[in-house]
């Protein structure tokens, strides 16, 4: 039977892993390096081997973390629920993760840029057969005359597209925008959008 961890390992653990994110949300995998890491944990290169094996299993734990966390909202959807006030209430959690976790979607966005290397089997296993199910409760709503019709992968590659922009492109929108906080009017901008698509006439 495996002992369980004590507190300083779980705390050594999560100073790794939040490392390892600051350092590949920067770097990408490519870039970085398990001195980088180490350095950034505050441990010595040893130390933190003694947790994870390699690098590529501290870029793994840390994409495994991100899609639960990320799956969640998604799977939170209620089919029984009203569809406008339920892909509104996913779109701004989106949001809101993007606010609380831009790390998290930036390096996100580098593995997809980069061609998905390490996670191509969850998104053409796990997430695409999660949003296929999601398209037919999509599908049922606009056949009962609930929602607007609407192609139901389009819909969320937009939300998607106006959610995480926010953290991906931070510095774009600073510099557009200056002091302003760029959430600031975000979330009413995003129910309005999201209303005006879907509400049946």
């Amino acid at each position: 039977m495996q002992k369980p961890e004590s507190r300083i390992q779980k705390k050594n653990q999560a100073a790794i892993l939040a490392a390892g994110l600051e350092v590949f949300s920067q770097y990408g995998f490519r870039g970085s390096t398990l001195d980088q890491i180490a350095d950034t944990a505050g441990l010595s290169k040893p130390n933190m081997l003694y947790y994870f094996a390699s690098k590529d299993a501290i870029y793994t734990a840390i994409l495994t973390r991100l899609l639960g966390d990320w799956m969640k909202p998604v799977y939170a959807i209620n089919p029984a629920g009203d569809p406008v006030e339920e892909i509104l209430k996913y779109a701004k959690i989106k949001l809101k993760m993007s606010r609380l976790y831009p790390a998290e979607s930036r390096l996100f966005a580098i593995e997809i840029i980069q061609g998905a290397p390490n996670i191509i089997d969850v998104l053409s296993g796990e997430l695409h057969d999660t949003m296929q199910s999601l398209a037919n409760v999509i599908e049922g709503w606009v056949a009962q005359g609930r929602i607007r019709p609407v192609h139901p992968h389009h819909l969320f590659f937009s939300i998607w597209s106006l959610t995480q922009h926010y953290a991906d492109f931070d510095k774009q929108i600073r510099a557009v925008m200056g002091e302003e906080d760029p959430f600031i009017g975000a979330e009413a901008h995003l129910e309005d959008m999201v209303r005006r698509l879907l509400a049946p006439e």
